[in-house]
């Protein structure tokens, strides 16, 4: 399989890691431009967790910055979740690292948003759709029992114009995630997150209109915590 004129961009990367990967390729040639964009971030993450393992089995939460910007430690202070979120980053950037920050803490769960991005950036929902199923595919080959939930893109007034596209790659996301209900579960934030005149709600968003506030994040902590409680991962009460 010749990988070596592939253009050099951290999303054909990815899709090389991903042969590499799912489809057992021996090795996958990639230029060090590749992987420049991110890598002082997951070289800290993982120095980070050298220096101060996380526990192994918990739940890890990896995506773009509305993953980063989770105060996941305040929102579930009770569950030993983990932060992997880094900067804006797109679907194929979680799949290019997942094999160094997701898969050797061992996670019973792996949250993953991303493709918020990606509809910016122009790539399409069936791009976002293949990348997340090996994302998937390459979790599980690795960590068979973990269960993977995908939160969808959210509604924002910054990208309200791109709505048409999110819906599109958030049911074609949810459409996988139904391929393997035993182990994977799509966590649709859109009812939760537009007003009654069925815009967004924009007092869930911080000033640049993309970002969550507060308020948005509450949101998203109540619809985590409702389906831990639902799959029965809450710890029990004494």
């Amino acid at each position: 399989m010749a990988l070596a004129g592939m253009p050099v961009c951290c999303r054909c990367f990815a899709r090389a890691v991903l042969l590499a990967a799912v489809l057992g390729a021996a090795v996958a040639v990639v230029h060090a431009e590749s992987v420049g964009r991110w890598e002082k971030a997951i070289a800290a993450m993982e120095a980070k967790d050298r220096e101060s393992p996380p526990a192994k089995e918990g739940i890890v939460f990896v995506g773009s910055s509305s993953i980063r910007l989770w105060d996941l430690e305040k929102a579930f202070p009770d569950l030993p979740v983990v932060n992997r979120g880094f900067g804006g980053s797109c679907m194929a950037d979680v799949l290019l690292y997942a094999p160094r920050i997701v898969v050797p803490l061992a996670p019973k769960l792996v949250v993953v948003y991303a493709g918020d991005n990606d509809i910016k950036a122009g790539t399409s929902p069936a791009q976002v759709h293949d990348e997340f199923d090996c994302l998937a595919k390459l979790i599980h080959r690795n960590l068979p029992d973990a269960r993977i939930w995908c939160i969808g893109v959210k509604p924002s007034p910054a990208r309200w114009s791109l709505i048409e596209k999110q819906r599109e790659v958030n049911a074609l996301l949810k459409s996988r995630c139904e391929k393997d209900p035993a182990r994977m579960l799509f966590l649709d934030v859109e009812p939760i997150m537009l007003a009654t005149d069925g815009l967004p709600d924009e007092s869930l968003f911080v000033k640049d209109k993309l970002h969550l506030s507060p308020a948005g994040y509450a949101r998203w902590n109540k619809l985590l915590r409702d389906a831990l409680a639902e799959q029965n991962l809450l710890p029990s009460q004494p």
